[in-house]
């Protein structure tokens, strides 16, 4: 089953099917239809937000999320003042991904600061890594270091 190559030409003519096809739910079997980047570029796809992900960070998703949702759906102003007043460890690393979100919001895509608001953030978990701790009689402890991967997406409120 081999991929079709569209044109730019195509895209552009057929935008609307393309994006309908992609937007129609998927079967139980089969996978929804992915587009590469060059198909997301032509079609506009990914341009109305900005997002930013912050890898390998050295806190635990469980603790991300507790952090995460008091700042989901909130304007801009509104979740970095609820970050700055918020005594956790996730809160620095969460406004470090925020700002970064904001930048590529209104450099690359050039979407008004004003209207901005989280729309989507969440933490996977990132690779563990283990340490061994040294215990009685010659024997030794893991220990997990939890990491975790944080993404932010900021869109225009309408």
């Amino acid at each position: 089953m081999e991929k079709k190559v569209m044109s730019k030409d195509y895209m552009l003519e057929h935008r609307d099917e393309i994006l309908a096809e992609r937007a129609a739910a998927a079967t139980k079997n089969a996978k929804p239809k992915l587009l590469t980047k060059k198909e997301r570029k032509v079609l506009g796809i990914g341009k109305d937000q900005g997002k930013s992900i912050a890898k390998y960070v050295r806190v635990t998703p469980r603790k991300m999320s507790i952090v995460i949702n008091l700042i989901k759906g909130k304007s801009l102003e509104e979740a970095y003042a609820i970050l700055m007043y918020t005594p956790k460890a996730a809160s620095p690393i969460l406004t470090k991904a925020l700002k970064s979100a904001e930048a590529n919001a209104v450099n690359n895509n050039s979407l008004s600061r004003d209207a901005l608001y989280v729309a989507d953030a969440y933490a996977n978990q990132g690779p563990v890594l283990k340490r061994f701790m040294p215990k009685a009689r010659g024997s030794a402890a893991r220990i997990n270091k939890r990491t975790s991967h944080v993404t932010v997406v900021l869109k225009e409120r309408v």
